[in-house]
């Protein structure tokens, strides 16, 4: 995940801090609908029912509070579609399902990539923890033959994510197939997308 020009966090609220809890939530849809440079603190502030000077005693800057949420939804997303990595083709469905149900979240993600290219990841970076975990599993069920080891587990894990999120990044083409494809529904995409994973990754037996 990228991070941010300015990573910096001030320290863990207390439990129950409510109003932390709906910055977040309102930073959520300013940066997934205008992207960090476009997205207002003020407009965050005002959503959030607080002040602009509260947002800023959380988070020293507009790049700090999207890398808090931008990590938060990586972990979200790992939970929520859970990468088996015998089952790829299944992980790449879970994946093409989370982001067709919350086209907003693949925004957020894509602006951080756009926006905030090359930046150096923290130690304690979730993202990067998810996908050492997901890289390190791979290699484990090559090591059980269960996987072709010929491919590394950082290309496998790469190119599974791309395939499954093929219809998210690029929304004009399924304009283009609802519009032309012999099959212009949404399910006949996700079988596209889990046939690609199955051909290149099958499923362990």
């Amino acid at each position: 995940m990228p991070q941010s020009r300015d990573s910096g966090r001030t320290a863990a609220p207390a439990v129950g801090d409510t109003t932390r809890e709906r910055v977040l939530t309102a930073a959520m849809e300013e940066f997934a609908r205008h992207g960090i440079s476009g997205a207002r603190v003020d407009r965050i502030a005002k959503l959030a029912r607080t002040s602009k000077e509260r947002v800023y005693a959380y988070f020293r800057s507009k790049d700090a509070l999207y890398a808090d949420v931008a990590a938060r939804e990586y972990v979200v997303i790992a939970e929520a579609t859970q990468m088996d990595p015998c089952d790829l083709p299944g992980y790449a469905g879970r994946l093409f399902d989370y982001f067709v149900a919350r086209p907003d979240h693949y925004r957020l993600i894509a602006w951080g990539r756009l926006e905030l290219p090359g930046t150096t990841a923290v130690a304690d970076d979730p993202a990067q923890a998810v996908l050492a975990r997901k890289i390190d599993q791979l290699r484990q069920v090559q090591q059980a033959g269960q996987l072709d080891p010929a491919w590394d587990p950082a290309d496998v894990l790469a190119l599974v994510n791309q395939i499954a999120m093929t219809w998210a990044s690029q929304p004009e083409l399924s304009e283009a197939a609802a519009a032309h494809a012999v099959d212009p529904t949404a399910a006949a995409r996700r079988v596209a997308v889990v046939t690609a994973v199955e051909q290149l990754f099958p499923r362990a037996r």
